[in-house]
């Protein structure tokens, strides 16, 4: 039997288990929850009897996801995380340091069945959804290993943008917002939270009604439908005018602006006049376009244009009032 993953608990669902599982008082799933988020093991609760730690180690995991090796750039203070999942799946993130607090890319999935051509995490297609607990334990374990050496600081933003489509899995993903932004947990602001997608139309409605303040950043990567089909099965399933409406609705019942992200791709969409026809398709939209540099994938032959190409992109959208940045 899979042993209960105790991060993805809610504070409701963590004391229902202490209580009616594991036959103690209720105060046991505060000093418990204390831990959790401290990203210690069963066995380091010191304040839980020897006899308690054995019991819950018997039919719990504290946290499904560990660190297996960490990269270090040579550029900056990014580090690439290799975490291991109990089942023997890996997946990766990314912490990103900045000024302004630590920024944490996560996954959502165990690689991704979306298919487009730009992205490596999709050519194996999907392995499984993560749950809650795996989605969270990929910051606490982060955390923790920030805290390692820098006991000041923790991650303050979260990018869910790793390996996944985060609305392919969206119930545990929901779950995980909710857990990660709860006061008694790790008190993160749904504010500072990012969650891309690729373009799920009607998961993007269900968001929208969540209640939930995240800004949604919406993997866009060409000017029109013919373009978009190119690089994205998604778009087979909704058109370009669907995607855009549900953004508008979002846009609306969130009072956020929408992020629409744009990988520029040599010989495809990174043209003057594919800006041009962008910054028509979102005038008037409360957004953000982020130009992202492509890293090329070779198994679908598809290159980064050059900095110039990049630069007049860029310059023809702030000409047509788009908002806009270069991600390089």
């Amino acid at each position: 039997m899979d042993k209960i993953q105790l991060l993805g608990l809610t504070g409701d669902e963590l004391e229902r288990f202490v209580v009616d599982d594991l036959k103690q008082n209720r105060f046991r799933a505060g000093q418990i929850a204390g831990w959790l988020m401290r990203g210690a093991e069963i066995g380091e609760m010191t304040n839980l009897s020897a006899a308690l730690r054995g019991r819950l180690d018997e039919v719990a995991v504290a946290n499904p996801v560990r660190i297996m090796d960490s990269f270090k750039s040579k550029l900056d203070e990014t580090e690439k995380f290799l975490y291991a999942l109990n089942d023997g799946n890996l997946i990766e993130g990314v912490l990103m340091r900045y000024h302004h607090g630590d920024t944490l890319c996560v996954s959502t999935q165990v690689g991704c069945r979306m298919g487009c051509a730009f992205c490596a995490s999709t050519l194996e297609g999907k392995v499984r959804n993560l749950t809650p607990g795996e989605i969270l334990g990929q910051v606490v374990t982060a955390n923790r290993h920030i805290q390692a050496s820098n006991p000041g600081r923790r991650v303050h933003n979260i990018v869910l943008m790793g390996s996944g489509e985060p609305l392919d899995n969206y119930d545990n993903v929901v779950k995980f917002l909710r857990l990660v932004n709860d006061p008694k947990g790790l008190n993160i602001s749904l504010r500072n939270i990012s969650l891309s997608t690729c373009g799920l139309v009607r998961r993007m409605y269900d968001f929208a009604r969540e209640g939930l303040p995240v800004t949604l950043s919406l993997s866009l990567h060409a000017p029109n439908d013919e373009i978009r089909r190119q690089i994205m099965p998604v778009a087979n399933a909704y058109s370009y005018e669907e995607v855009l409406t549900a953004c508008k609705y979002y846009i609306e019942q969130t009072g956020r602006r929408v992020i629409f992200e744009y990988a520029l791709i040599k010989n495809l969409n990174s043209d003057v006049r594919h800006a041009e026809e962008l910054a028509r398709r979102l005038r008037g939209m409360r957004c953000h376009v982020n130009l992202i540099p492509l890293n090329d994938v070779k198994e679908r032959k598809l290159e980064a244009p050059d900095r110039r190409t990049v630069d007049a992109f860029l310059k023809r959208l702030e000409l047509k009032h788009i908002s806009g940045q270069d991600k390089a």
